[in-house]
């Protein structure tokens, strides 16, 4: 029975991001689809955030283990998988920064695009959230896509700077956030600039199964959400 448990949601792609690594990776693993249970008393004694990806292994202080970035870190470091996150100082810090950037800038500018359309539930406080009318909230939702062209170009200028990935030469697991993060942008048919196209198809090529399989879950729920619509 495999030692590392992952319990994820498959529509979403912040589960995506680490159900690609540990496959890329050829970690050994269990995945539990938590669909519906991340609020029943069983998920919440192991992890009081109700967050998906969730990690459990023993050897974890608490056992378990949440976030996209802290889970790959941690598995990288435990296993020695500097192919995905490089031990030099230098260069693991950049790759933090991308991973850092897109939480704290990128993503929340995605989440206000798409998870109105997606039907996900947004975070507190936020527009989608308020009594606001949905005159207002329509356009938070437009305002929000217009505001992606600026940090999306700083993965072109500044992490990627003419290279094939963020980790250079290789995927790093920077690129496994960010290209999984791009796949939502599909469900509010984003005008994606052509090299982003471009990395993303690399990223496919590059990992083969490994993207393609977990990817499909996701695709799969856009097209189905977009038909709902249509």
């Amino acid at each position: 029975m495999p030692a590392t448990t992952l319990n994820v949601l498959k529509p979403s792609v912040n589960n995506l991001t680490v159900r690609m690594f540990v496959r890329a990776a050829g970690l050994d693993f269990e995945e539990l689809d938590v669909w519906g249970k991340t609020t029943e008393p069983e998920f919440l004694a192991k992890y009081p955030a109700h967050l998906t990806p969730m990690l459990e292994e023993e050897g974890l202080p608490r056992g378990a283990l949440g976030e996209s970035c802290a889970i790959m870190a941690y598995l990288c470091n435990k296993h020695g998988l500097t192919r995905f996150y490089p031990e030099d100082p230098g260069e693991r810090a950049m790759i933090d920064n991308a991973m850092f950037y897109l939480v704290g800038t990128f993503y929340p500018l995605v989440t206000r695009a798409t998870y109105p359309t997606l039907g996900f539930p947004q975070y507190p406080g936020e527009v989608g959230t308020s009594e606001a009318d949905d005159a207002m909230k329509a356009k938070a939702q437009k305002d929000a896509e217009a505001a992606l062209a600026e940090p999306l170009d700083v993965y072109r200028a500044f992490f990627l700077d003419g290279k094939r990935f963020i980790g250079g030469d290789h995927p790093s697991i920077a690129d496994f956030r960010f290209a999984a993060t791009l796949e939502f942008l599909r469900a509010i048919d984003y005008d994606l600039p052509s090299w982003a196209e471009e990395y993303m198809t690399r990223m496919e090529e590059t990992l083969g199964d490994a993207y393609s399989e977990p990817a499909a879950d996701v695709r799969g729920y856009i097209e189905h959400v977009k038909s709902q619509a249509a």
